[in-house]
């Protein structure tokens, strides 16, 4: 009797375990699908808004602001955001990041590979729109001013005719983006420094608004598909765990 109350007593450890490593996967798996299903969720959520925000600038916004601001080129405010804009320019973000790569690759992994995903980022998002302004070639605001023309006309490479999206916007935003994994918690700082850089193209009359939103987008989607894809994974551990 008591050899049988034991192995009574066996099975039900036994199967107690398995159901625990069931619950345990179980809970693992939908914490997964969780994590996945709240970023894709957040990405489609932003993407909606600023397509629709930039579709209502396009037809309500961009014109009266861009001309509320082509009134204050002779001001201190212009001249400010002129110097500022150069921050969104990409040279200094490339050779940064591929610098930091090849210099630090051996000594300092974790920032040589922060490096890389600044140079690679700032480089997609400029490649990305590049291509988007040639194949749209939309009229930058000085056409409008010199000549009323406002809105797309297909292929163009000349500079008055590559205006969306912009691509100071989409730098600053993937530079924002790349250092927000390595210090998350100023992304707020990073992005209102972003924020501030894809204002000043609208501030200058380089850029209509619509243009400074889709460039955002471009520049902080184009950090998230490269992080998640080659740089977050461990089978790839370009970047640190004690740092992710």
């Amino acid at each position: 009797m008591s050899q049988i109350k034991f192995n009574v007593f066996l099975k039900t450890v036994v199967l107690h375990e398995k159901f625990q490593r069931s619950v345990s996967g179980h809970n693992t798996l939908r914490r997964a699908i969780s994590g996945i299903m709240t970023t894709r969720y957040y990405w489609i959520t932003a993407s909606v808004a600023l397509l629709l925000a930039g579709i209502m600038s396009y037809f309500y916004l961009d014109i009266p602001v861009a001309l509320w601001f082509n009134g204050l080129k002779e001001t201190g405010f212009y001249r400010t955001f002129k110097l500022l804009t150069r921050m969104g320019e990409s040279q200094w973000y490339l050779a940064a990041g591929l610098l930091s790569f090849l210099l630090l690759r051996k000594t300092k992994p974790a920032v040589a590979s922060t490096g890389l995903l600044l140079f690679s980022s700032v480089a997609l998002s400029g490649l990305a729109a590049d291509l988007v302004k040639f194949l749209l070639g939309r009229a930058r605001p000085k056409l409008y001013f010199s000549e009323t023309i406002y809105g797309f006309d297909l292929f163009h490479l000349e500079h008055a005719w590559i205006s969306f999206p912009s691509g100071h916007s989409a730098t600053a935003f993937s530079v924002a983006s790349t250092l927000c994994v390595l210090f998350p918690q100023y992304r707020i700082v990073f992005f209102l420094w972003a924020t501030l850089i894809a204002f000043s193209r609208v501030a200058t009359t380089q850029h209509y608004l619509s243009d400074v939103l889709a460039g955002s987008l471009l520049g902080a989607a184009s950090t998230a598909f490269l992080y998640h894809r080659y740089f977050k994974t461990p089978s790839h551990a370009l970047i640190p765990s004690k740092i992710r």
